[in-house]
């Protein structure tokens, strides 16, 4: 059978409120009614589901509404949730201002998604070939050390995929050099490698970023319209976007990681899983809503258009 994408990440509720513009400190402002979804790592399983991938979230869900629309999310996408439902706490929110410029601010609790352990990570049983996602906002709080734990003890063959985040810049160095020993594939924005590497352009940054990886690892720096650089077996591609009218920028990054890996699981090469992550993301940001990445088939038929 094909390799498995695994995230270990926070499975959250997104509660998205559209805004004119962000309150100035102390202020108000005016919007229409909320609207919730289910996001965090949903949103990269999501889009590696949509291509087809089989796909397990090992991170965990709260008991509440929260928790059910999470699993609910999930449930429909064919992904496999194996951690048990944590009791007598529901899963977080996420509170996410997003502007007219499809700028978005946001706000994160804490919450079941957090409740993890050795034990319940392990309950996804990863074997070699499978590829396994951590997010930089995992590395803080109570989740870091079980996750910490348990990646070193993964099986020989299992690529451990890093989406930094911002917050992977201010992590303690001993905990990021921790987390950099066991990544085979560094995935992250430009100014995440550029935090890394000190280099503003991508394709620089890129190579540089692979040298803070075991050898033989991979490296993807992204740009959102600008496309992104990958660094594969010493060698650096600049991949073209594909620059489109944003609505939503909410989950673009996100798409672009969840069609990556599942690319990759289902065999093709890295330059080529990017490009077609390139094309996700371009989708992904004319809709609204964080989860709504494209299908595979909406992939190729976009591609054929943009040739």
């Amino acid at each position: 059978m094909s390799p498995r994408v695994i995230h270990t990440a926070q499975a959250l509720v997104d509660v998205v409120v559209e805004v004119p513009a962000l309150p100035r400190r102390g202020g108000n402002v005016m919007a229409p009614p909320p609207k919730e979804y289910a996001g965090g790592a949903v949103n990269i399983l999501l889009a590696a589901a949509r291509q087809g991938s089989r796909c397990v979230h090992a991170g965990a869900t709260g008991t509440g509404p929260h928790g059910d629309l999470v699993r609910a999310a999930l449930a429909a996408e064919g992904v496999e949730i194996t951690s048990p439902v944590v009791p007598d706490l529901d899963t977080g929110i996420c509170v996410v201002m997003l502007e007219p410029t499809a700028e978005r601010t946001f706000v994160t609790t804490q919450a079941a998604e957090r409740v993890i352990s050795v034990e319940s990570l392990q309950t996804s049983s990863p074997e070699a070939g499978d590829l396994v996602c951590v997010s930089g906002y995992s590395l803080t709080g109570r989740t870091r050390d079980p996750l910490l734990e348990w990646l070193a003890g993964l099986p020989e063959g299992v690529e451990v995929v890093l989406d930094p985040g911002a917050i992977f810049a201010e992590l303690p160095d001993d905990v990021r050099l921790r987390m950099l020993a066991m990544t085979t594939v560094w995935t992250g924005n430009a100014e995440e490698s550029e935090a890394l590497t000190g280099e503003v352009d991508i394709v620089t940054a890129v190579a540089r970023a692979a040298q803070h990886l075991p050898q033989g690892a991979v490296a993807i720096a992204r740009d959102g319209p600008e496309g992104c650089a990958v660094h594969v077996d010493g060698e650096t591609t600049d991949l073209d976007g594909y620059p489109q009218t944003a609505v939503d920028t909410n989950g673009a990054g996100d798409t672009h990681t969840g069609v990556l890996v599942a690319c990759r699981a289902a065999g093709l090469p890295w330059v080529e899983a990017a490009r077609r992550a390139n094309a996700g993301g371009a989708i992904k940001v004319t809709r609204r809503g964080p989860a709504t990445a494209p299908t595979a088939a909406e992939i190729d038929h976009f591609l054929a258009a943009n040739a």
